[in-house]
């Protein structure tokens, strides 16, 4: 069946330290601190994630080892040369020559709509054990009203892997996208899920990863064709 909607980033979650590389904290709308992928903290140290959001004054952010650790993968993006293609190259490299696109959302949000070919390896999961942590963890995400919270994916990689050739032509897409691009408020661009994700495929040996600018919520915007799971 194809449908365009719009996207909506997920939200997930992660122990604090357990993401590839520590938050740095933005506000949102609300009282709460928001990081730019993985979002609010509690009392725990918990978070739970969104794509993006825009950047706070300094003051008001964990300012130095967060920003130095994404300055230091766009870094390796750049150096890599990871380039981001607009929603309409990336239809048209998936239809004329041969790309991927690579939706590392969660499986639930991926089902509801996504490109026509994607493949879905969510660098974010549903929390699975039962541990007496993993049960703090989830009762943390209720205490703010969420009743399914996530972890970092400990088997992103293998899985790209066993489904994805190191020389694959690949365009890693989430929600919102973040950017690489310098801005006078983000001197060191966004980060985000997809390009946290393109830093694990080139430290792992992929060769040919770009990036998916403005993420699915403009793939759908612009009414490309998207399908859905029944």
């Amino acid at each position: 069946m194809l449908t365009s909607a719009a996207a909506t980033p997920a939200f997930s979650r992660t122990a604090a330290g357990a993401s590839p590389g520590t938050p740095s904290w933005t506000s949102s709308s609300s009282s709460s601190l928001y990081c730019p992928s993985h979002g609010f903290p509690t009392a725990a140290g918990l978070t739970t994630a969104r794509c993006e959001s825009d950047a706070p004054p300094r003051s008001r952010r964990r300012p130095q080892v967060a920003e130095e650790d994404w300055k230091v993968k766009r870094e390796v993006l750049l150096e890599k040369r990871v380039r981001s293609v607009d929603v309409k190259e990336a239809l048209r490299l998936q239809k004329e020559n041969g790309f991927v696109i690579l939706d590392v959302r969660p499986e639930a949000e991926f089902k509801e709509g996504h490109p026509p070919g994607a493949i879905n390896v969510q660098i974010y999961r549903l929390i699975k054990e039962w541990t007496p942590w993993d049960i703090a963890r989830r009762a943390a995400f209720l205490f703010f009203g969420i009743l399914a919270g996530t972890e970092e994916n400990p088997e992103f990689m293998q899985t790209v892997e066993a489904k994805l050739e190191k020389d694959a032509k690949i365009i890693v897409a989430c929600s919102s996208a973040g950017t690489m691009k310098p801005s006078q408020n983000l001197p060191e661009g966004q980060q985000s899920r997809s390009l946290i994700a393109a830093y694990l495929l080139v430290l792992n040996g992929y060769t040919n990863v770009f990036h998916l600018e403005g993420g699915l919520y403009q793939w759908f915007k612009e009414e490309l064709p998207s399908v859905a799971d029944e």
